[in-house]
């Protein structure tokens, strides 16, 4: 399928894919259109069996994505407000329930729903350059991607509370400290390391990798015993074919060459 809004490559080997925001002119700040292509693009790559890893960047290097487009947003009645909502959330429930990693590539400023988008995928790795923010409380509004949920999770509630209350953007580094990014790196290595990172997972058991994504998010939803529960079932799953013999094998004999 072709986009407007939205490009998507992937590796010679197939198992790497990686989604563009693409609308650098208005630092890849979205509107429906844009939203609707990404959903459709990530239900495209997420349904490729081959493909195990996706690097979800912006186009250019000055914005992931800058959140809405404000001539966009301020023609909005309530209810297309309540509908744009749950559009953002229904593409963030699918980076998180899939079974495939998402890692964003964060490359300037990712604020508003571009930040959402970003808490919603399974690693982040930022530019020196990125800037990070939920500034709705400026404009009047609140986050709608489920920032208000996922933010206060992934740095703690007091840390989330100060950032939502203020709406205040924050540069790289503090991100890297509050532990809001994984990795903080050179614009110009940005890329590479995603795709070194991709490579590294994709190396992995494609299976085992989806289970440990879907036993983490278990228990953040559902509570420890939930997420427990579901751990033992998918260690039984892993011994339903013959790939972890394979793999064992092979440590097995790395362990007699050593």
């Amino acid at each position: 399928m072709s986009y407007q809004n939205i490009s998507i490559t992937t590796s010679a080997e197939e198992s790497l894919a990686e989604v563009i925001l693409n609308r650098p002119e208005v630092l890849n700040a979205y509107n429906h259109e844009m939203l609707l292509e990404l959903k459709e693009a990530l239900a495209e790559v997420f349904a490729q069996e081959n493909v195990s890893v996706i690097i979800l960047t912006g186009r250019g290097s000055r914005s992931f994505t800058v959140g809405a487009d404000i001539n966009w947003l301020e023609d909005l009645s309530a209810e297309e407000a309540r509908q744009v909502s749950r559009l953002g959330q229904e593409i963030c429930n699918m980076i998180e329930e899939s079974d495939k990693v998402v890692i964003a590539a964060v490359n300037g400023y990712a604020l508003g729903g571009g930040m959402e988008i970003a808490l919603a995928c399974d690693l982040r790795l930022a530019s020196s350059r990125a800037r990070f923010g939920q500034p709705e409380v400026k404009l009047g509004l609140v986050p709608c991607f489920d920032g208000t949920q996922r933010l206060p999770q992934m740095i703690g509630v007091g840390r989330a509370k100060e950032m939502l209350f203020t709406g205040n953007i924050i540069d790289a580094s503090l991100a890297y400290e509050i532990g809001l990014v994984n990795r903080l790196v050179t614009p110009r290595d940005l890329l590479r390391s995603s795709r070194e990172l991709a490579e590294n997972i994709a190396n992995r058991s494609h299976q085992a990798v989806g289970l440990v994504k879907q036993a983490i998010n278990n228990g953040l939803r559902e509570g420890r015993f939930a997420g427990s529960s579901y751990e033992t079932e998918a260690f039984g799953v892993c011994f339903e074919n013959v790939e972890h013999v394979e793999r064992l094998e092979k440590l097995k004999g790395f362990i007699d060459d050593a």
